[in-house]
């Protein structure tokens, strides 16, 4: 969920779970509203001090996703990648 958003800096907070990352979102074209839910693809970067920051690509908002069986899904896609590399190796 969008926290907190810097117009001047196009930096965005999200947070999830008790965690929290900026994202850098200078290359985006999007109307980034506080306690709506995004998702971003980028790469990230560890600046002075250990912050870490997301570069950006793309985002998107996802206010209609069930959050809830989203991360039941990517759950059960990571235990389907790993029966499939004990497969492949055995």
């Amino acid at each position: 969920m969008l926290q907190d958003y810097n117009l001047e800096t196009a930096i965005a907070v999200i947070v999830d779970l008790g965690a929290n990352l900026k994202v850098d979102t200078q290359h985006l074209k999007l109307n980034l509203r506080p306690g709506s839910i995004y998702q971003f693809i980028g790469e990230l970067h560890i600046e002075p001090g250990n912050e870490a920051i997301l570069k950006a690509r793309v985002g998107r908002n996802v206010d209609g996703l069930d959050i809830n069986l989203y991360r039941e899904t990517l759950k059960l896609l990571k235990e389907f990648q790993a029966e499939q590399i004990n497969t492949q190796t055995a």
